[in-house]
């Protein structure tokens, strides 16, 4: 998940069984890692092991009841004693990274959930990793786990200007694997000659600002299907449905309930309201925390999360925003 806020404010919610992970973690060390931007290394103040990830994995830092944001994780996988995230103070804050600024220094306390893994890293014989800006979080991590296989990667990374980028100690190691592209030394990155020869052997992976992931977006139209791999800060922009929206029958199949869901309410809205333990956060459809299993029905997938393959195939849906082709879905709640 990774660097500006991934998400909005969220309500605190009364949950029974359908929970996560969630542990007080303590601020070990706070470090300065470029303009803007400071890494937090948590860990269990009694010294517990934490859940193990994989790289690409974010976390939930609940730093307030109605104050949760996402933030990949960008330590080392093998560390189990602790976790490090990076964050930028975000000019347009909504209360999330001031928050990490002004108030988590070493020694205090701050709840934690997850982790979760929405931009897992897949096998494959070369990597192309692009980064921007604070997108280098999650990308990071993925490039020592390249590194540590011995996998064929290369790295475009953008960002404003030298001093605004972070790990450029580490990431300059690595020679000319690593393309460092300020953009008022050099420009916008070029995308069009990063990405103009489509290769099956190749996977890319993205993380950066809209406009970056839009580009990116564009220019792998010829790549082979599931090349691209991008991770959102905010939620992707949908056209509205043809004649507008229409109510329609879930049935959430462990809790034995059925609701209709109105065209003016989310399915999570209409099952929370009918007793239903839900779990979610951004209510925008990037954060993943709302994802369930489609049982039965096809559903409108509405999120910033999901791969082309994924909506294909039906399997899951991200209830805070999506919706049903069908007249009735069959869910895994």
């Amino acid at each position: 998940m990774t660097a500006p806020e991934l998400l909005v404010e969220s309500p605190q919610r009364n949950r029974g069984t359908y929970r996560e992970v969630e542990l007080d973690l303590q601020v070990r060390k706070r470090e300065r890692v470029a303009e803007g931007v400071v890494v937090l290394t948590l860990a269990d103040p009694a010294g517990a092991d934490l859940p193990e990830w994989t790289p690409g994995a974010h976390i939930d830092l609940m730093m307030t009841p109605t104050l949760i944001r996402q933030y990949s994780l960008c330590g080392d996988t093998s560390n189990s004693a602790e976790w490090k995230v990076g964050v930028l103070l975000d000019p347009a804050s909504r209360g999330g990274s001031q928050f990490v600024h002004d108030k988590l220094h070493e020694g205090a306390t701050v709840r934690v959930r997850g982790p979760r893994n929405h931009f897992p890293m897949v096998q494959a014989a070369r990597y192309k990793f692009i980064a921007g800006g604070i997108g280098i979080t999650p990308i990071y991590t993925m490039i020592a786990a390249a590194a540590a296989t011995n996998a064929d990667w290369q790295l475009l990374y953008g960002g404003r200007t030298r001093s605004s980028m972070a790990f450029l100690d580490v990431l300059e190691d690595h020679g000319d694997r690593v393309s460092v592209c300020p953009q008022d030394e050099t420009g916008m990155l070029d995308l069009a000659a990063e990405l103009s020869a489509p290769d099956e052997d190749t996977v890319v992976y993205c993380c950066g600002p809209e406009g970056l992931l839009s580009a990116v977006e564009q220019a792998c139209t010829s790549w082979p299907t599931g090349s691209l791999h991008i991770e959102r800060f905010a939620a992707k922009a949908f056209e509205p449905s043809v004649g507008g929206d229409s109510a329609f029958e879930v049935e959430c199949q462990r809790s034995g309930v059925s609701v209709t869901v109105p065209p003016d309410k989310t399915i999570y809205e209409a099952v929370e309201e009918a007793g239903v333990d839900v779990l979610g956060s951004c209510m925008e459809g990037v954060c993943g925390t709302c994802e369930c299993d489609v049982i039965e029905g096809e559903p409108d997938p509405r999120d910033s999360v999901l791969s082309e393959a994924e909506r294909e195939s039906g399997a899951t849906i991200m209830i805070c925003v999506s919706r049903s082709r069908s007249e009735r879905l069959v869910l895994d709640l």
